[in-house]
Parts: C-alpha cells; structure tokens; sequence
C-alpha cells in the first residue's frame, strides 16, 4: 500500500565571503587574568555566512517546479552583503541577529531560518617606523593567518510578536595546540588488545573545538558588550589552562578547562569540547639528556574527546 510521502524542506546559500573594512570597532569587554584581550579594530572584518531557510511554502519549486515562492539563493547572497555593509555593530552573534529579524522581515515564505557564521582570520603586519629603529602594527596591511578562528550559530522562527531566536551557539575552533611536557596517560585498562605504553610525561598535542551558550540572549545582542564573551579570551584561557595544569589524560584537560570557563563567564549555561589526540609516536631519545627527544607522526588514526557541561541556569528571555 502506498503512501503520500511527508516532505522537510530547507535550501540556503553557504559560504557566503564578506569582507567589511572600517567597522565599528570591538570594545567594551571585561578583562579576565588569562587574556590580554579586551578591544579589537575592526579595521578589516572578515567571515562567511551560510544561509539555510525552511518551509512547506517552497513544497511546489520540488514537487511541480512552481518556483514563485523560492527566494534565489544569489539574492540571498546579496541580502547578506547589503547586511554588511549596512551593519553598526561589531560581534558575529549580533551580526547574524540583525540579519536573521531582517530576512524574515523580507520573506514572508521562510518559515524559520539558521545562520552560521565563520571568522575568516586575518593580522596586522608589523612594519618600521620612520627610521626603520622600531616596528609597529600597519594600520591598513593584513596578512591571512588560516589559524584557529571564531563562530557563531544562530536559528529563527516566527511568533506573534515577529522573529525569535530558538536557538544559539558561539565557539572558538580548529585550535592546535602541543605541549612539550607535564601530560601524561596511565592507569588505562591493560589487556591482550593493549599496546600502548603508560606515558608518565608525554608531549601531548591535541586539536581544540569549543561551544558556549548564553544563559541570556541579550549578552550576546546589542551594543553593550560588558557581559559579551569574547572568542579571542575563551582562546587564551584554554591555552592558560594547558600552559598550567599537569592532566592525567585529555578528559581530565577539557574538564578542567570548562571549569575555569564557567568560573569566568557566570552568562554562560552550557559549554561543549571537542578534542582531537593528536599527540606524535616518540622514535628516539638522547643518551646524553633524556630531554632531548625525537618525535614523528603517528598511526592516521587518532582519538576523539567530547564532553559537555551545563549549569542550571536556562535561556529564558528572548529578544
């Protein structure tokens, strides 16, 4: 017996490039003990955004190619850049909230929508000063780093009251980061399978993925960015923490990490790690200094860490 069958509809736009100069700069977030970041130029703001929206109203584009409700994912392209160019604030969070109110604003037809948005990394070169004696930031020259960067998720749909956020994560990732000693992995079950060794102090080297939600959403909303966390900090505390604590395995890294993030952030309410083992195979060690090692890459495979912590407290406002 056949049946009509049931459609989930969504189509979007991804990896749209923007590069927006002279934005409106960062500034106003609290300092922490871990990080010397508190402001940032925005002189060259760089990210790509995609774009994904969904509902039944689009069901004819796929069923009996009507396309008179479908939105061109290129116009949706170019709504991001006129965004942009139109924004006056400074965060991604903020950036994707003022876009995804206008979107549905626009398009009646999307019945929700999730933005996601990627930094696209980006430093100032340093250069001599006249007299070439010293060298300082340019102001105007940037080179393209490809290191870890910031992102941020935001989902949409509609209510009486116009469009709200249902759903939002923040996060700093691709993070690589190795240390040299004061990690170590024993104690782990041993059996016929086993060939591992107890590493008492290990150069342990680890890729670095890591979420936050806002217990509020106007933390991450607005010009008022005292309670914002910033990606650049969220960064330096995880590499304070690896600098600082001597872990027992990558489990007992993150979680030592998260703690120290809660401990910052009270606006946070969840926090969520994704960690690659990454560490090298040792191949040999100096007779002379046992310090002195040489290491190589290991077996392609490698080992993946999760966890997730929350607090009590909810996202119970929205904007």
């Amino acid at each position: 017996m056949s049946q009509e069958p049931t459609y989930a509809i969504s189509y979007g736009k991804m990896h749209v490039p923007v590069y927006r100069v002279y934005a409106q700069p960062l500034a106003g977030i609290q300092p922490i003990p871990e990080s010397l970041f508190t402001s940032r130029s925005n002189t060259l703001w760089a990210f790509e955004v995609d774009v994904e929206v969904f509902g039944q109203n689009f069901l004819p584009a796929y069923t009996e190619g009507d396309n008179s409700a479908v939105v061109a994912t290129d116009s949706m392209k170019n709504f991001v850049l006129r965004e942009a160019l139109d924004y006056t604030g400074s965060t991604l969070e903020d950036f994707l909230y003022v876009l995804g109110q206008h979107f549905l604003d626009t398009y009646e037809q999307m019945e929700r929508l999730q933005l996601t948005a990627r930094e696209l990394p980006f430093s100032l070169v340093p250069v001599p000063q006249r007299g070439y004696a010293s060298f300082t930031e340019s102001g105007i020259l940037f080179r393209r780093t490809h290191d870890d960067y910031a992102v941020a998720e935001l989902s949409f749909e509609r209510s009486e009251r116009g469009p709200v956020v249902t759903f939002q994560r923040s996060g700093r990732v691709g993070l690589e980061l190795l240390k040299v000693t004061g990690s170590s992995f024993t104690r782990f079950v041993q059996d016929e399978y086993t060939t591992l060794p107890e590493r008492v102090d290990r150069p342990l080297f680890v890729y670095l993925d890591v979420h936050w939600k806002y217990a509020h959403h106007e933390d991450f909303v607005g010009r008022d960015l005292a309670r914002y966390v910033a990606a650049e900090q969220v960064r330096d505390v995880v590499q304070v923490v690896f600098h600082e604590f001597v872990s027992e395995s990558i489990q007992h890294l993150v979680h030592e990490i998260g703690l120290r993030l809660f401990q910052r952030y009270p606006q946070i309410c969840e926090l969520s790690f994704a960690a690659q083992n990454r560490t090298r195979d040792q191949i040999s060690v100096s007779e002379s200094d046992e310090k002195i090692r040489v290491y190589s890459d290991p077996f392609s495979a490698y080992g993946l860490i999760k966890l997730t912590l929350q607090r009590e407290v909810r996202m119970t406002e929205e904007v």
